[in-house]
């Protein structure tokens, strides 16, 4: 009997190891978004992305958002608030937006720069709205959109009742195309209490070592 446990348990132990080692998901990570949350998992249309910082500590950025100092105007640096009415947000907003509205089909993450920025590096899970869509009152293209969003066109005026939720970002705090969508909405009555402001952009983000997809 003793031999046979002995031949059999150096298998029982391997086997218990292998359940006990961690996996790439419950590995401890070096850089978490805060203390307690090392990344979020979001599905959005069927796509799942995971958001997480870079974990390596000596990472840098090397792209033009590394940049520090940009030709003012027309790049100069905008005002916390956007708008009356219009709350500004940081990433970890950004974050419970696409997990607690843009997952469950409330909300929906703007990006609002043209559509050469958008391609070159995104925020997982957004949706490119180009500023210059939302500008000009309404025009067949804000029409449209509008519709997408959950409006409804009433003679000259629009209902916003069931309206989608926006956050709007651009390039970074000195960036204006975000802050020219929202007021573009806002001229057509989008409610301020539906809309958010990521003010840090793309410079930011990526300055935190988030996760960017190229769509």
């Amino acid at each position: 009997m003793y031999k046979k446990l002995g031949l059999v348990l150096p298998t029982i132990l391997a086997t218990i190891m292998i359940y006990l080692l961690p996996t790439a998901s419950t590995m401890a990570q070096k850089v978490n978004i805060t203390e307690n949350l090392p990344f979020v998992d979001i599905r959005i249309k069927g796509r799942s992305y995971r958001i997480q910082r870079v974990q390596d500590t000596s990472n840098k950025l090397t792209n033009s958002f590394a940049k520090t100092s940009r030709k003012c105007p027309p790049f100069c640096i905008h005002p916390i608030s956007v708008a009356p009415g219009v709350q500004t947000v940081g990433e970890i907003e950004v974050i419970n937006f696409l997990k607690d509205k843009v997952e469950k089909g409330t909300g929906v993450l703007v990006d609002a720069r043209i559509a050469a920025f958008f391609n070159k590096g995104t925020i997982p899970g957004s949706v490119n709205i180009p500023f210059t869509l939302l500008t000009k009152g309404n025009t067949t293209y804000m029409v449209r959109i509008l519709s997408i969003l959950g409006a409804v066109q009433n003679g000259g005026s629009w209902d916003f009742s069931n309206s989608r939720e926006l956050m709007l970002f651009c390039n970074g705090p000195w960036c204006d195309q975000s802050p020219r969508a929202i007021r573009g909405l806002l001229n057509v009555g989008f409610p301020a209490r539906s809309l958010y402001y990521y003010r840090g952009g793309m410079q930011n983000w990526q300055a935190l070592g988030l996760t960017t997809i190229k769509p």
